[in-house]
């Protein structure tokens, strides 16, 4: 079948990856998506994902997370998308495109986007058992899938991509081993000064590494599957999963086919506006082309260039490409690594400043011209001053080479902040942003914040590894601008809840009277504060009440009137102005009498009853006069608070784990419950929720947690920063493979730092993308100890677990604590009229007030 375009022209694009998706992206913004019809055909069974955070899905992403493709996008701009259909041939001369279901696409232009294809060594059995590349999500799914039931994998190839590929063997359980044939790792990004830091540091995180052999045979059994691999030293290698990593290779097998010209060692030969040479109707971008300066770029933000390049040409605007900037930062394995501009020196004449550490795996070098111009240079271990070095390349910078390698306490080193970059300087080089592209972002479009700049000019969207240069841009520029920056928490205090924090525990101060009259706003002290920074302080206080002499229980004294409501009563207030009361169920672990117990009490009270997300059982309709009675009866029974009403602790959800799960690997329960009763009551800038998992198949969700646990063979892997409701976060992967006493330490760790450096109301997800370094910088502090404070932390939290009172059983054993426990002050026995129920599926709910306009109620509202 003919697909005959009607009156508009069409365009035609083959593949849908990254550099797809930005053409797409560009056809769009220049109005042609208006003006001509648009078809996309795809190979994979998926639309545009992000190639370069394919490794992430082992930490927790989902392919929909990695999905670059706004359907809604797609829809808009009428752009007929076909995935699972690709290209099989062109017709150049009838200009016609067949696709593998046999349609045929008319076309006025064609655009190849088919990428690269992963270089598998012609070696024997390298198709066997057990051999996997590593490039697609499937590809992934099949590694995953396989590592289920091996031990031990070998990657082939010790570049970006195969110490990722090493990295993610290495999280699925297995002991991984990395042969690369060049002397080093990373041997095009890295000279041996940085190989030889690399290898320091990723052989200390148990991976083997074999340098300067190449693979000579995958060794199989009968049945054909892997079993090891023979070198090119005369030595084998034990192993049962290949993956081969060792370069990709342009994908132009199409345009060979239909007549193209393509390169010597491959590639869609194209000229300046990425127009193939032999025919000016067909365009070639990304990793399949071979540029006019006779490059393939197998880099994301080379081939969106094209991709902007071939939508100019194509709407007769003025564009090239004539090369790009190859400057790359990536973590790997845990590990910073950078570099930029001519890294190994190949500029006549140049000299290098090196900085080098052994002991704690860094390398730095910068490359200098004679004149103090700075060529490049190299970053390994810590690439915290990658994006101003790079701003800086080909230029001379305003403070010497050696101020800006050498670290802290080693010869004072410049902090050259965003003011010094020129507004030409490439901040953001994926999307090709520069300062003065973003500083327009802030004085002319508005913007005030890092999402708002992103969304206005695409920097930090890509990779992310500019986004902190990016803050510290859109700060400057406000403050240059003559905005007042007031970080302060409100109009009492002129300083963060941070510096509050530290305010509260460097003092002991440990009353908000005190705090407010020492340290308030001129106006502020001697007052009695505002709803903002009462219960912030308060939970301050309440978070170091054992460090700093005041006392853990929130309705004590003066801590009683800076509680929220809810916490006014330990109970959370409902629609009608009854009261809900969660007892804590640790870990979702309950006995027989325990639920009976449970359904006695909401029985006798009348209760409505209902089981929680967190795995706990909520009581909902009790009046506030109820609540020490209802208390006191599940105290007796062995229950204390659940903190469902408080900033706090909630809940640590526990799926049963190896104890009765065929898949499970390890105790999650007994986890579950040690970590819910650590915590418990444990008071911070936003309430915090945890589950564990006894294995991969993440029955308990532990990736939607605050913190989150999954078993592993090994032991534990600990995630971070995640979080459900209507801003849902994928938690990131903190450390891995950690032995019970591990896993709590960091715990005890992330959560005090959080605490201490969190704003008011903030979840961990925002506060671990807000937080300056992002999660770098946080797994930074508390597993590698940065800034020297893991002791204090400890210290802090081993505090509060010794310290730690259940409330309920603190106020129902106090008269005066209980006093404050009635409807009305001037009428202790009198309940509260207003609050009713009226039947529904056997239990109750709210009698709400009938609001009525005339006769008629409301739509919605209860009828008596």
């Amino acid at each position: 079948m003919t697909a005959t375009p009607e009156a508009t022209p069409t365009i035609v694009l083959v593949g849908h990856g990254m550099v797809g998706q930005r053409f797409l992206e560009a056809l769009a913004q220049r109005g042609l998506t208006a003006t001509h019809r648009v078809v996309v055909l795809c190979e994979e069974p998926r639309p545009a994902y992000d190639r370069v955070a394919l490794t992430s899905y082992f930490s927790g992403k989902t392919p929909e997370d990695l999905s670059m493709t706004d359907m809604e996008f797609i829809q808009t701009h009428g752009i007929e998308l076909y995935v699972g259909d690709p290209a099989v041939s062109v017709d150049r001369e009838a200009k016609k495109v067949t696709a593998r279901s046999g349609e045929v696409f008319e076309y006025e232009t064609l655009v190849l986007a088919t990428g690269s294809y992963p270089f598998v060594p012609p070696v024997p059995n390298k198709d066997a058992e057990g051999c996997f590349v590593y490039r697609t999500i499937d590809d992934l799914l099949a590694i995953e899938e396989y590592a289920k039931t091996r031990t031990t994998g070998a990657v082939v190839g010790g570049g970006l991509l195969g110490l990722e590929a090493a990295g993610a063997l290495k999280g699925l359980g297995l002991t991984s081993h990395i042969v690369e044939f060049a002397p080093r790792l990373m041997p095009v990004q890295v000279d041996e000064g940085g190989g030889a830091a690399l290898l320091r540091t990723i052989e200390d995180m148990g991976l083997s590494v074999h340098t300067g052999v190449g693979t000579q045979e995958i060794v199989v059994d009968e049945a054909g599957a892997v079993t090891g691999m023979k070198l090119s030293d005369g030595s084998e290698l034990a192993t049962d999963l290949v993956v081969f990593s060792a370069g990709v290779r342009p994908r132009d097998q199409l345009a060979r086919d239909c007549g193209l010209t393509v390169g010597e060692r491959g590639g869609i030969t194209v000229d300046e506006q990425c127009r193939t040479v032999a025919d000016p109707h067909v365009f070639a971008i990304g990793e399949c082309a071979l540029a006019s300066d006779g490059r393939v770029y197998g880099l994301v933000a080379p081939g969106y260039e094209q991709a902007e390049t071939a939508a100019a040409t194509i709407a007769a605007d003025e564009a090239s490409f004539t090369g790009a900037d190859l400057s790359t930062k990536l973590k790997l394995l845990g590990v910073d690594v950078a570099s930029f501009g001519d890294a190994h020196g190949a500029t006549e004449d140049c000299l290098d400043v090196v900085y080098s550490d052994s002991r704690a795996g860094l390398y730095k070098k910068l490359v200098i011209g004679r004149d103090g111009t700075l060529l490049g240079g190299i970053l390994v271990g810590d690439a915290e001053a990658y994006g101003t070095l790079k701003a800086f390349t080909g230029s001379v910078p305003p403070v010497s080479p050696e101020s800006l390698v050498l670290p802290a306490g080693a010869g004072a080193p410049a902090q050259l902040g965003p003011s010094a970059l020129p507004d030409d300087a490439i901040i953001c080089s994926c999307n090709n942003v520069t300062k003065g592209t973003i500083r327009g972002a802030v004085t002319e479009h508005n913007c005030t914040t890092v999402p708002e700049v992103k969304k206005c000019t695409k920097a930090g969207t890509t990779c992310g590894s500019c986004v902190k240069v990016l803050g510290q841009l859109i700060t400057a520029e406000l403050e240059a601008s003559g905005v007042e920056v007031d970080k302060g928490l409100c109009g009492c205090f002129a300083q963060t809840r941070e510096e509050l924090y530290e305010i509260v525990l460097a003092l002991r101060i440990n009353t908000y009277q005190d705090l407010l009259d020492r340290y308030g706003r001129d106006g502020a002290r001697g007052g009695d504060g505002c709803e903002i920074c009462k219960p912030a302080v308060g939970s301050i206080i309440a978070s170091l009440a054992p460090t700093i002499g005041a006392s853990g229980y929130v309705l004590d004294g003066e801590q009683a009137a800076l509680q929220d409501s809810n916490d006014h009563f330990l109970a959370n207030i409902q629609k009608n102005g009854s009261y809900s009361v969660v007892p804590r169920i640790a870990g979702g672990e309950i006995t027989p009498e325990g639920l009976i117990v449970i359904g006695e009490i909401a029985r006798d009270f009348g209760l409505y009853t209902k089981i929680t997300g967190g795995q706990r059982i909520d009581m909902f309709g009790a009046r506030v006069e109820q609540l020490p009675l209802i208390w006191a009866r599940l105290v007796d029974a062995g229950f204390e608070s659940g903190h469902a009403y408080g900033k706090s602790l909630r809940t640590v959800k526990s799926c049963v784990g190896q104890t009765w799960c065929r898949y499970g690997v390890q105790d999650s329960v007994r986890m579950a419950i040690d970590l819910e009763l650590r915590y418990r009551g444990l008071r911070s800038p936003h309430k915090l929720k945890s589950a564990v998992s006894g294995c991969q198949r993440e029955c308990a969700e532990a990736q939607s947690k605050d913190f989150g646990v999954i078993a592993t063979a090994n032991g534990w892997n600990l995630y971070v920063g995640g979080n459900g409701g209507a801003t849902p976060r994928h938690a990131d992967l903190l450390a891995q493979d950690l032995s019970d006493a591990e896993l709590i330490r960091l715990i005890d760790r992330f959560l005090m730092f959080y605490i201490r450096t969190a704003d008011r109301l903030e979840r961990t997800s925002v506060w671990l993308e807000r937080i300056p370094g992002g999660l770098d910088h946080v797994r930074d502090v508390v597993v590698e100890d940065s800034l020297g404070i893991c002791e204090e932390l400890e210290t802090l939290m081993a505090a509060h677990v010794a310290n730690y009172r259940d409330e309920w059983s603190e106020t129902i054993n106090d008269p005066e604590k209980l006093a404050r426990f009635v409807s009305f002050v001037n009428a202790p026995d009198t309940p509260d009229p207003v609050v009713g129920f009226v039947p529904e599926r056997d239990q109750i709910k709210p009698d709400l007030p009938l609001l009525t306009i005339g006769h008629r109620p409301l739509e919605g509202s209860a009828q008596r």
